[in-house]
């Protein structure tokens, strides 16, 4: 027998003696009988706990809206929101589909979205599941790609942007 096919022989014949050990019970040697334990002897990890029972979830539930949600300030200090922040968090979420005919564009405050991103599809009325904060009255956030913008319904203009909401 070669020495490389000796060596594998002794490697293999290791291993299943060392899985032998490991598939005897914690805390007792081989020809040990159970009533042989030292009282107070600890062998091996504490019983594992079981926790608390868990329902788990009943299918899909929305989130619950918190409480004041839809409080929009009625006026605001315009400056005050004109920012373009990158996001401190970002959510994973479907796949996001520009409207038909429009080119990735990187949006920032002060700027014009067309009429065609305010579509249903792109308005986030569930602003804040996407840590945004409540919208003055008359503004929506909308999605565009993996950003979040807050855009004025008469107008369209941009108020706010955040980078880097949706991952």
């Amino acid at each position: 027998m070669s020495a490389f096919k000796l060596s594998l022989a002794l490697a293999v014949a290791c291993a299943i003696a060392g899985g032998t050990a490991l598939a005897e019970p914690q805390g007792h040697e081989q020809g040990h009988e159970h009533g042989g334990d030292h009282p107070g002897e600890q062998h091996g990890p504490p019983p594992a706990s079981h926790g608390e029972p868990h329902q788990g979830p009943r299918g899909y539930q929305r989130a619950p809206e918190p409480h004041g949600w839809n409080e929009r300030p009625k006026t605001f200090d315009k400056p005050t929101y004109q920012h373009n922040f990158q996001a401190a968090r970002n959510f994973k979420v479907g796949p996001y589909h520009r409207p038909h005919g429009w080119t990735a564009h990187h949006w920032g405050y002060g700027q014009i979205l067309p009429r065609a991103y305010w579509a249903p599809e792109y308005l986030l009325a569930d602003y804040w599941l996407f840590a945004l904060e409540v919208p003055p009255a008359g503004y929506e956030w909308v999605r565009d790609d993996t950003d979040a913008l807050l855009v004025s319904t008469d107008t369209g203009e941009i108020l706010q942007v955040e980078y880097g909401v949706f991952g």
